[in-house]
């Protein structure tokens, strides 16, 4: 028997002369399968003797871009499952927002391999353009699964060569397989949106924000028609006077359900009306601990469509610098055309996030929370309840029976959950007042 003292990081001293391999397990170079990626450049160029030497650098460019757009797949759809529970467990938005920050690192540094492939000269990329032919960039399905898995609507795509884009993935059938069921399944937006409906506090009985939102915006836009019908120069209160108007009218489209689904009908707006409301108080209250990481999270998904749309405007100026803009694209396209177009508003798959800003109030505008409200925005309050109904679960005397606690020992309304006992009425024209004259300090 050997010596036990004989050992050293869990290996036996006479075996140290042997390398690790000897014990079994697997190289790099197989857990990489390297073989076949670093034997996968394959240069066409080659076919007429002496190979095109940045040939093999745009070949390697591309082959990276796959490689990420798979992990930026592989990273939204665990987001994707997340969210598609019927009740989003709350403890897992860190891992949420850490795989969508990942996200955006991968597309920032998508965006920055643009810098490489720009130290190709348009001379150099003529010398073997036409063996790439019909080969296309748009051809790309992986790219176009992405689109569609953040939720970019179809009705909205340039069509390209005036065709249905899936018609280049036409001797295909897997590919176009795999792009059908990525229209068909809920995308990363549909989810979201989904997510914001539940936003705790747009409920009409209890806090009910939109009612609190709406009289604040109320009271700020009399004000500021009050201000415009004492302006004394004729000219300035008329300017004044059209302003007010056509910000009350940009807030009806908010606050009236019918113009904001004819918005989404039109592609102008992708979020539901009580997703945007729920959108809106996380903007405003992104203070209260419980809102903090959904306030990230809305932060990262502009982050997305900003870096996507990046990421084609690279691409859009890289195809003007190498072959301009009228000359046609190898996969017979219009080129620099076609894709200058994708670079619009209608591409943007959270442009509502973008627009919440339009509809932001002053912070001493913003709604107060109620005592109730702020406790259910508050982390420590909902540990503390856990911890409450763990302790009543485990006690045998009251588990076995409930203990009636008289009305005059509850008092507070953190402890019988129940709003403050003045009337509605009172508590919406005190509310009211004091918005107010809270705005009308602030112009």
């Amino acid at each position: 028997m050997s010596c036990p003292y004989g050992r050293e990081n869990g290996v036996d001293t006479a075996q140290q002369g042997k390398n690790l391999l000897d014990f079994g397990g697997i190289t790099y170079t197989s857990y990489l399968q390297l073989h076949k990626i670093l034997n996968a450049q394959t240069m066409m160029s080659t076919e007429d003797g002496t190979p095109v030497h940045d040939e093999h650098l745009f070949i390697i460019i591309h082959q990276a871009y796959e490689l990420w757009f798979k992990q930026i797949i592989y990273e939204i759809d665990s987001v994707r499952e997340i969210f598609s529970e019927e009740e989003v467990d709350e403890h897992k938005m860190l891992e949420i927002v850490k795989r969508m920050q990942r996200v955006t690192l991968i597309l920032k540094l998508c965006v920055d391999q643009f810098l490489i492939l720009e130290t190709m000269t348009p001379l150099d990329f003529i010398e073997f353009r036409n063996y790439l032919s019909p080969a296309s960039g748009f051809q790309s399905y992986q790219f176009r699964l992405l689109e569609n898995k953040v939720g970019l609507r179809g009705d909205l795509r340039v069509r390209y060569n005036q065709e249905n884009y899936m018609k280049v993935f036409g001797d295909e059938p897997e590919v176009c397989k795999n792009i059908m069921k990525s229209e068909e399944e809920p995308s990363l937006q549909n989810l979201v949106s989904r997510w914001l409906e539940r936003t705790p506090g747009l409920e009409e009985k209890g806090f009910n924000f939109w009612k609190k939102y709406k009289m604040a915006v109320d009271s700020i836009l009399t004000q500021e028609y009050r201000e415009a019908e004492n302006e004394e120069c004729e000219t300035l209160r008329g300017h004044l006077l059209d302003q007010n108007k056509r910000r009350r009218e940009l807030f009806d489209s908010i606050f009236d359900a019918r113009i904001h689904n004819a918005l989404m009908a039109r592609g102008e707006r992708r979020l539901t009306h009580r997703a945007m409301q729920g959108a809106l108080m996380i903007s405003l209250y992104r203070e209260e601990s419980r809102f903090n990481q959904p306030h990230q999270l809305l932060q990262l998904l502009m982050d997305v469509d900003s870096l996507m749309t990046k990421w084609r405007y690279s691409h859009v100026m890289l195809v003007q610098r190498m072959i301009g803009s009228q000359q046609i694209g190898t996969g017979g396209s219009s080129g620099y055309q076609y894709l200058r177009s994708t670079l619009s508003d209608r591409y943007k798959v959270f442009i509502d996030l973008f627009n919440l800003s339009t509809f932001l109030l002053p912070r001493n505008c913003i709604p107060p929370l109620t005592r109730q409200m702020k406790n259910r925005l508050s982390i420590m309050e909902e540990m503390e309840q856990k911890e409450e109904e763990l302790k009543v679960s485990s006690s045998p005397l009251l588990s076995s029976s409930k203990v009636a606690v008289p009305a005059s020992e509850s008092q507070c309304p953190r402890e019988n959950g129940d709003e403050k006992t003045s009337s509605e009425s009172d508590l919406e024209k005190s509310l009211e007042n004091s918005m107010e004259r809270s705005c009308e300090a602030s112009m």
